[in-house]
């Protein structure tokens, strides 16, 4: 194992992480491949999330990200692809312990955005040099670039986004009169789906999914969680502003509503899909996935409709979730210049095509939407939709507490029908507080 060329100069503590690394790994060994000529081929280890299953009659080697594994992996050396678990924050504890205890085993790693700021603070990201940040930046949706920057710098590339629509049945949406080439508010799509006795679908279970609605709530409101994140536990906690009251009347409005659905304590991005294809449907919040979902239910395809995400205030702008998976190098790799290398070629236009064609996940960047074959797969109405959404996102905060901060909130929003405007903002921005300074525990 060499020694880290960037040290964890604000300490793995701050990141949350140091408690992890008594889980000693034995994982620093080399990865330096020997052929039978003595003459040795570098492997580059690929911690990547799981892509969705592939295609009947394809081999998963072939498909997702150990198909671009395959295709960037060069005569100096091969790409190799170990997957994390499904659940973003069992993948985050598994690399955090690994990169803590300086694992050089860690080449290259798939990221949730929401844990760049972490990894960064902790100096767990091998630095990018500055040529190369701007190589990677050029084309990026806005959105994009933001989830993948810390303190001013690009420290992780973008390979895909995703973003959240509003996804409507059009009979449902026509029956209540609602004009969806206009933008739509919180307020109407619930009174609609409550007039045709339909449902709105979010996620609101006690998972980080049900925070990300609440931040859309707030940003689409004019607010923010949090403020200066660069702080660290010292960030402002905005929770009790006017805009978090606004995000917990429509939380209220909606618990409150028939047109809830009747698992909304425990619902996630899965569950909200078979009521919204039930008769008489309605609308749901989700991600780019649900235009492929639908495909072989005829007459829900032929009857869904997509908008950008609704105003949480009527005539302010929305301000739609983003995710999606940047790439980053660990900083005890042995073999920086060439993981900074299969970064470039990773997530390259082509490969984001090829990725979004395969999995359903929207590219990173702007001129991979002009490919002719994407365009052929999805309604150009749709493709320029999930542009502006990314492009206008509400990211989650960029700290390296989010975790702390989001088990914060649930401890005070969930369930939704425990949601009070007129307490649950302050009672939670009093909590958080408390939690980052080592006053409370989650």
């Amino acid at each position: 194992m060499r020694s880290s060329r960037r040290r964890l100069t604000r300490g793995a503590a701050r990141a949350g992480v140091v408690v992890l690394v008594s889980s000693l790994l034995a994982a620093c060994g080399s990865n330096l491949i020997y052929g039978s000529d003595g003459g040795g081929k570098t492997t580059l280890t690929w911690y990547a999330n799981p892509d969705p299953p592939p295609p009947e009659g394809t081999s998963p080697a072939d498909f997702g990200q150990p198909g671009i594994a395959q295709r960037c992996s060069t005569d100096e050396y091969d790409i190799e692809v170990e997957t994390l678990p499904s659940s973003a924050s069992e993948q985050r504890i598994q690399l955090a312990r690994r990169l803590a205890a300086e694992d050089s085993s860690i080449d290259l790693m798939s990221l949730d955005p929401v844990f760049v700021a972490e990894f960064a603070d902790a100096g767990f990201l091998e630095r990018i040099p500055e040529d190369m940040q701007a190589d990677l930046e050029e084309g990026v949706l806005q959105g994009a670039i933001d989830g993948a920057t810390w303190e001013d710098e690009l420290v992780v590339a973008p390979l895909w986004a995703n973003t959240q629509l509003l996804w409507y049945r059009k009979s449902l949406a026509d029956a209540a009169g609602l004009d969806m080439t206009e933008p739509v508010t919180w307020d109407q799509v619930i009174d609609a789906a409550v007039e045709q006795g339909g449902t709105v679908g979010v996620q609101a279970n006690k998972y980080e999914g049900y925070v990300v609605w609440i931040n859309a709530l707030i940003a689409g409101a004019g607010g923010e969680i949090v403020t200066d994140t660069e702080a660290g536990s010292d960030a402002a906690i905005e929770l009790g502003s006017e805009a978090g009251t606004e995000a917990a009347r429509v939380v209220q409005k909606l618990a409150d509503s028939p047109a809830a659905q009747a698992d909304l304590s425990v619902s996630n991005e899965g569950t909200v899909l078979g009521p919204f294809a039930e008769d008489p449907g309605g609308f749901q919040v989700n991600w780019t996935f649900i235009f492929q979902n639908y495909a072989a239910d005829e007459a829900v395809a032929e009857d869904l409709g997509w908008a950008r995400y609704p105003q949480t205030v009527e005539g302010q702008e929305s301000a739609p979730p983003i995710g999606g998976i940047d790439v980053g190098v660990g900083s005890a790799t042995d073999h920086p210049d060439l993981a900074l290398e299969a970064v470039s070629c990773i997530t390259s236009e082509q490969n984001q095509v090829t990725f979004a064609l395969e999995t359903g996940q929207m590219p990173a960047g702007e001129a991979a939407y002009e490919d002719a074959e994407l365009q052929d797969t999805y309604p150009p109405d749709l493709l320029e939709l999930f542009q502006e959404s990314i492009e206008n996102a509400g990211p989650r905060p960029p700290s390296p507490y989010w975790g702390s901060i989001v088990n914060a909130i649930l401890n005070v929003w969930h369930p939704a029908g425990s949601v009070n405007p007129n307490t649950t903002p302050g009672d939670s921005a009093e909590f958080v507080e408390a939690v980052l300074n080592g006053d409370a525990l989650v």
